[in-house]
């Protein structure tokens, strides 16, 4: 009787103990691959975002919350499932970015996302990609690399909730935001 009652009690912890550590994302990695000279993927130090939530730029380092650049002035770029490729359909997009940028000194923010699927780490290199992607292209079109800076947020930010293709597609996204200073 006392081993059943020892064998039930040590059935009931274990659950208990398993479903109070569930399973979480892996830590955001502390480095990134983007931070060499002249890569644009400088720091972001006074520099926060909008949505009052923080990042983490190409240089690894977080990023604070508040308010700091205009957002929505253009619009984002999307991507193929797992693919940092510009689409031709989207260069229009970056073209018209790159002329509003040659009439003044903003600098320019590069957001890159992803949606949902793969690993939390897979995922903010894959935004990273995307970003460097975008900033690339404007380059092309003229805009100096140094006003360019790219940011990574993976999955963490999407622009839909939903778990299908629809929001999926609209998660695969580069936003950009301008700074006046």
């Amino acid at each position: 009787m006392q081993r059943e009652r020892f064998i039930q009690f040590t059935a009931v912890a274990l659950v208990a103990l398993v479903s109070l550590t569930g399973c979480k994302h892996p830590p955001a990695p502390k480095s990134g691959s983007g931070s060499g000279a002249g890569s644009g993927t400088g720091n972001l130090t006074g520099i926060q975002p909008l949505d009052g939530g923080g990042g983490v730029g190409m240089d690894g380092s977080s990023r604070p919350s508040g308010d700091w650049g205009q957002r929505g002035e253009f619009e984002p770029v999307f991507f193929d499932f797992d693919s940092a490729r510009v689409r031709p359909s989207e260069v229009t997009k970056l073209e018209a970015i790159a002329a509003a940028l040659r009439g003044n000194a903003k600098k320019l923010v590069v957001e890159g996302h992803a949606d949902e699927r793969g690993t939390a780490e897979y995922n903010r290199a894959l935004g990273e990609r995307r970003a460097l992607a975008c900033r690339e292209e404007l380059i092309k079109q003229g805009v100096p690399a140094d006003r360019i800076t790219t940011i990574s947020y993976g999955e963490d930010r999407p622009a839909e909730l939903g778990h299908d293709e629809a929001a999926w597609a609209r998660n695969r996204r580069c936003e950009f935001i301008t700074v006046s200073h």
